[in-house]
């Protein structure tokens, strides 16, 4: 049972997830990657990324409003777009509305899998979920053979599989993502299937405990729960989050290092609230509430990173202040953080991911 700095206290409530930012970065075509400020960089496109990670927030808002839910189909548009034929995505798309990559099986390919899985099982509309489970399918029988990609994409087959149980690909994927993640080294002062963490780490450990429950086999859920007990653990200094930092960390690196960005924390409020849900263990819900708390400047440099007069959040922590410039991938964490972090008072029973 996991144990990390002071837990707040249970009746404290999370601010709202907000999406008005996320609203001004959406233009017709999908979300913009940059801004400065809050201003959108249309010089800089669009990223598949980005907008699977704004389809996830749209599908768990348990009732999305119909700008929500406006949003949520123009990403799946944008997703539908990116998939060729064959099952790969492309990433990037100029705002000149040319793709500027070849299609492949990266990260993208692995979150649009996890977007399209949460909207097949939780889209708002019929619509929706008929035509995200379409382009899963689609893509199911690709792999990867990036740990990162594949972890993205066995949580994608998690969600197919709440709602179709037995679906052959989605099994297939998590039995990939095993393999391909590999197993973690019995060592308990790194336990961590690859010699460096680098980003969404807590992704990593949530694919294994997911994989290990889905398949029924307690060995990879037990050495998922490990990963990500010892993560939590390496990620809090004095009480508080201080996780791994844009340039990774390893072994007897210097910490607290910098800079730190939101996408780290939303990973690992999402692992513990899966290692809560599959475990029942409510102590996991600590790790949430920690990561709402980084976000409201529970971190090393003691500033918020949410800015509730925009409805934004900044793209990276640094040693004494934050960056001004508020994106798509940092405000996306940030929704996601919040979502969680309104859920962590549910019984884990509930399931809630």
């Amino acid at each position: 049972m996991p144990s990390y700095g002071n837990r707040p206290e249970r009746g404290m409530s999370s601010p709202a997830a907000l999406f008005r930012h996320l609203q001004r970065l959406t233009d017709q075509v999908g979300v913009l990657e940059h801004a400065r400020g809050i201003v959108p960089r249309h010089e800089h496109g669009y990223r598949v990324d980005d907008v699977a990670r704004g389809l996830i927030v749209v599908c768990r808002e348990p009732s999305p409003s119909q700008e929500l839910v406006t949003l949520g189909r123009r990403y799946l548009y944008f997703l539908a777009q990116a998939q060729v034929p064959g099952g790969q995505f492309r990433h990037r798309l100029g705002y000149d509305r040319h793709w500027d990559d070849e299609p492949g099986t990266e990260d993208c390919w692995g979150r649009a899998l996890w977007a399209l899985g949460t909207a097949a099982a939780r889209g708002p509309t019929t619509g929706i979920r008929e035509e995200s489970f379409a382009l899963f399918s689609r893509s199911a029988h690709v792999s990867s053979p990036w740990p990162h990609a594949m972890a993205f994409a066995a949580l994608g087959a998690a969600e197919i599989l709440d709602s179709f149980p037995g679906h052959s690909d989605a099994l297939r994927l998590l039995v990939t993502a095993a393999a391909v993640i590999g197993e973690p080294p019995e060592d308990a002062a790194w336990p961590w299937p690859a010699p460096r963490l680098s980003y969404a780490n807590a992704s990593i450990a949530e694919a294994v405990i997911v994989t290990g429950e889905k398949l029924g086999r307690g060995d990879l859920l037990r050495n998922g729960l490990r990963m990500l007990d010892w993560l939590l653990a390496g990620e809090t200094r004095n009480g508080h989050l201080s996780v791994v930092p844009d340039e990774g960390w390893s072994r007897g690196d210097d910490r607290p290092a910098f800079d730190q960005h939101p996408g780290q924390v939303a990973a690992l409020a999402d692992a513990c609230m899966r290692a809560a849900a599959v475990t029942g263990d409510d102590s996991w819900l600590t790790g949430v509430e920690m990561s709402v708390a980084w976000l409201l400047g529970d971190n090393d440099a003691g500033i918020a990173l949410l800015d509730p007069a925009t409805g934004g959040c900044s793209d990276a922590l640094s040693r004494t202040s934050r960056s001004r410039n508020q994106g798509a991938e940092s405000t996306l964490a940030m929704i996601s953080v919040l979502q969680q972090g309104a859920r962590r008072l549910l019984p884990a029973r509930h399931g809630v991911k």
